[in-house]
């Protein structure tokens, strides 16, 4: 194996947010032409702009809204995953969602468990980026999914998760599996030998990261994360 040279990190940004690196242990998920593995969770434009995962993971818990999809894909200077509803908002708005988060240029959308195989169909047909739809329970119709157009499964499902993945592999070997890694080393890698392509970050909150910014600064001392 070669070595590598010396990181180049600069002065100012050595307290950027860093992925756990046994992440990097699991395969990746190749999107036209980038391997993901690492998905940061979040819409903190300020973590967007500061971290070192590969891809952002931006679904979150109210109506979709093209203006955040928009200043999410202005601030990131790595792909987007956004999310693009599925559960109150579904059908044709979820539809048209899609469509503008594709030609805004996100990297692929998401759609949430409650998604109808109808909705789910419509928009994996009128998109060219992948559609991901998420999993929280072993007794969904994966093949289902499938067939009405999932590239991808994201399989969120809390303690579940490695044994949801492990299912999903062994029926479908060569599907794309992204997946949440839990609180610890321990967890993640779980996941990724259950079968995970890639798996989601939940980085600290801002106010956890500045807390210890503060705490530095009445010390007196430098503050690295």
């Amino acid at each position: 194996m070669k070595e590598m040279p010396t990181a180049i990190e600069g002065t100012l940004r050595k307290s950027f947010l860093r992925v756990p690196e046994v992440i990097r242990q699991c395969s990746g998920i190749n999107v036209f032409g980038k391997r993901i593995k690492s998905l940061v969770y979040t819409t903190d434009l300020a973590i967007i702009r500061n971290v070192n995962a590969d891809a952002i993971w931006a679904v979150y818990p109210f109506t979709p809204q093209p203006i955040i999809t928009q200043a999410l894909l202005l601030a990131s200077d790595i792909p987007v995953f956004t999310g693009v509803g599925g559960g109150l908002t579904s059908g044709l708005r979820s539809v048209m969602l899609g469509t503008n988060a594709e030609i805004q240029g996100a990297m692929g959308v998401v759609l949430n468990a409650p998604t109808s195989n109808e909705t789910l169909k419509t928009l994996s047909s009128a998109l060219d980026i992948p559609v991901i739809v998420s999993v929280i329970s072993e007794d969904t119709d994966f093949e289902g999914r499938i067939k009405a157009g999932a590239s991808i499964l994201n399989v969120s499902a809390s303690t579940d998760t490695p044994k949801i993945v492990a299912k999903i592999r062994k029926e479908y070997p060569k599907l794309p599996i992204i997946a949440t890694g839990g609180p610890s080393d321990e967890t993640i890698l779980e996941t990724i030998k259950a079968g995970a392509n890639a798996i989601t970050w939940s980085p600290p909150t801002v106010p956890t990261l500045f807390k210890k910014v503060m705490n530095s600064y009445r010390n007196n001392m430098e503050h690295f994360h």
